[in-house]
């Protein structure tokens, strides 16, 4: 029974590289490049995950196997090697800059909320929260809507 199994799962193995749609061919160049950066462990630990898929998938590792050793999911690993034929191997490697997101408060909107974090509070409590403290932003419509986080960055001293 066992070797049914087993010649069951290496047959469905074998046709899974067979069926890939992203094939992963690196030159020696490319590996090296990929060990060294694996090696220094300076790079951000996605970068390094990346670098291992790449190398374990022109192995000829299956996307299953790839997925367990490294312990990321299958859509992970094809996705990666996706967008090592669409990017090439520095896209791959490398997430692409994000735009900046403007500053939900301004100088004046910053200065409104330390004034009313100083304030006294609202009847019925002994300080202000930082959900209160939100809630009030919102309400007298100096935002649209306010993060919990950001008032608490704001309001406490680092």
């Amino acid at each position: 029974m066992r070797q049914v199994f087993g010649k069951l799962i290496e047959v469905l193995a074998t046709v899974s590289i067979m069926a890939k749609k992203y094939t992963v061919n690196l030159s020696n160049e490319e590996v090296e490049k990929l060990r060294s950066l694996i090696k220094t462990g300076k790079s951000k630990a996605r970068t390094i995950t990346r670098a291992h898929i790449l190398l374990m998938a022109s192995e000829g590792e299956t996307d299953a196997t790839i997925a367990d050793r490294l312990r990321v999911s299958v859509s992970t690993v094809e996705r990666t090697r996706a967008k090592l034929i669409k990017s090439g191997i520095e896209g791959t490697l490398n997430d692409r800059p994000h735009p900046p997101k403007p500053r939900k408060l301004d100088g004046f909107k910053e200065a409104f909320l330390i004034a009313t974090a100083c304030s006294k509070p609202p009847n019925g409590r002994t300080r202000w929260t930082l959900k209160l403290l939100a809630d009030r932003i919102v309400r007298i419509e100096i935002v649209d809507s306010m993060w919990i986080l950001l008032v608490m960055k704001l309001c406490v001293p680092i």
